[in-house]
């Protein structure tokens, strides 16, 4: 392989990354609490296939306030995993949301 073939290849690999959008944000701080009511009672209803796990709704900031994000079914990437809820963490001069993930059980 020549010089000029491996270059193209390794731009075309860099610009491929680029626009796959691997880049790390940076967390939203907000500086309001997350709110104080408990999380609202969602109806479930019946699950599409015996591997689906339900994902409760949470709250959400969006639009410079708090929303109510609906639950729903999802399919674990794994066989076996469970869903780990998302969470308000509190950091330096506010609060960051922790996103849901899969886990081992």
């Amino acid at each position: 392989m020549s010089w000029h073939s491996l270059r193209a290849v390794v731009m075309g690999l860099a610009a491929a990354i680029l626009l796959t959008g691997c880049v790390v944000a940076e967390p939203v701080v907000v500086r309001t609490p997350p709110p104080l009511p408990p999380p609202q009672v969602e109806v479930v209803p019946g699950a599409p296939g015996p591997a689906y796990v339900w994902v409760a709704g949470h709250w959400a900031w969006r639009r410079g306030g708090y929303m109510w994000v609906p639950g729903y079914w999802a399919v674990p990437a794994t066989p076996g995993y469970v869903w780990a809820p998302g969470h308000w963490a509190p950091r330096r001069g506010g609060y960051v949301w922790v996103e849901g993930h899969w886990r081992v059980r």
